[in-house]
């Protein structure tokens, strides 16, 4: 087995091979383009046979049609955390950074830990990612201008009464447009040309909201069911797992969503566990919702298991990272069952 690392830019990609000792063997740099990712499979395939694994720097949106590529060609990627890649270079013989070195550092890192998750591109998990990362971008733009908003209201009558979060409704939105029209001057004009913006994010972000909702309801009712995980929830968490085959288990997801505890016990202190700084932070922000939710409600497991932490006499944090950590398997458990039920291939998403 081979491993080729790929360190990824937006208009060159560079390889290095590596054998099972981490020994370079050869290195090629390519455009950043299906032709170059081509020649690279060439380039391998004739130098060192058809054993081959991709290791790539994990920077989606650079290394994302470089993996369709190669997986399109029947070929094995894994993806290597930045943090890793950097791990590797800092105790490699090699100094100063380049490109050859990097990917090097790359390969290296993935014979270090054989079991990272593979890429695996899966159609739909990719739609919703895109469909919530689209949203998540208008409400970014929809609170920047409502604050902006406010500031012009406040100039104009600093009495004037706008509830903190009422700007994304209807009724408030008309309420401030109908005090706009009888106002005069510059302010009021530019307040009036904000207050349209958001009135049209708003409904750009309600039709997003709708079509993805109608599309966990297709790919995972079974997040839905789930106490505290409402439709933006289950699409977050499918968006960014991707393709379940990827994770072995359940630990490989946890360690991949920074959600297993990390010991820091010493003596006395047996059984303490702190926050994991590391991992997919989409993920890890959608598990602890669910975890918060959950805690409110007082007949839920979760709750239940919470209490239970605290009883063992851990604090309210470690509580609710053990529940973290017993959310993400009861959500990996989930997925593979509907999975099963209703296998969807893996597949290459289309260029």
């Amino acid at each position: 087995m081979v491993v080729v690392g790929a360190d990824v830019h937006k208009r060159s990609h560079t390889f290095v091979a590596v054998d099972q000792t981490g020994r370079k063997l050869g290195q090629l740099t390519v455009e950043a383009i299906t032709a170059g990712h081509l020649k690279a499979l060439s380039w391998a395939r004739r130098e060192f046979g058809d054993e081959l694994e991709w290791a790539i720097e994990d920077c989606r949106h650079l290394s994302s049609r470089l993996e369709r590529d190669l997986l399109g060609a029947g070929q094995t990627v894994v993806r290597v955390p930045p943090k890793m890649t950097g791990q590797a270079r800092a105790i490699a013989r090699t100094r100063g950074k380049s490109d050859p070195i990097d990917a090097l550092a790359v390969a290296r890192a993935a014979l270090a830990e054989p079991n990272l998750p593979r890429a695996c591109h899966d159609d739909q998990a990719r739609e919703l990612k895109l469909l919530v990362d689209r949203r998540d971008t208008l409400i970014t733009q929809r609170t920047a201008t409502i604050n902006s908003l406010r500031w012009r209201v406040h100039e104009l009558d600093p009495e004037y009464p706008i509830k903190p979060s009422g700007l994304d409704r209807a009724k408030h939105q008309q309420a401030l447009a109908a005090w706009l029209a009888a106002q005069t001057g510059i302010v009021a004009e530019l307040a009036t040309d904000e207050l349209e913006d958001v009135i049209a994010l708003t409904g750009r972000i309600n039709v997003l909201e709708k079509r993805i909702a109608a599309l966990v309801a297709q790919r995972a009712p079974e997040l839905v069911a789930l106490p505290g995980c409402g439709a933006l929830t289950a699409a977050k968490l499918v968006g960014e797992i991707g393709a379940l085959d990827r994770f072995d288990n359940e630990a490989q997801l946890a360690r991949h969503a920074g959600i297993a505890p990390i010991p820091v016990w010493s003596g006395r202190t047996e059984g303490r566990v702190r926050m994991t700084r590391s991992g997919n932070r989409q993920i890890n922000c959608a598990i602890h919702r669910i975890a918060v939710t959950q805690t409110r409600l007082k007949d839920s497991l979760g709750r239940a298991y919470y209490d239970k932490k605290k009883s063992e006499g851990m604090s309210n944090r470690e509580a609710l990272r053990c529940l973290k950590r017993h959310l993400i398997r009861l959500v990996f458990t989930t997925l593979k069952n509907a999975r099963r039920s209703a296998p969807q291939p893996c597949l290459p998403a289309a260029a």
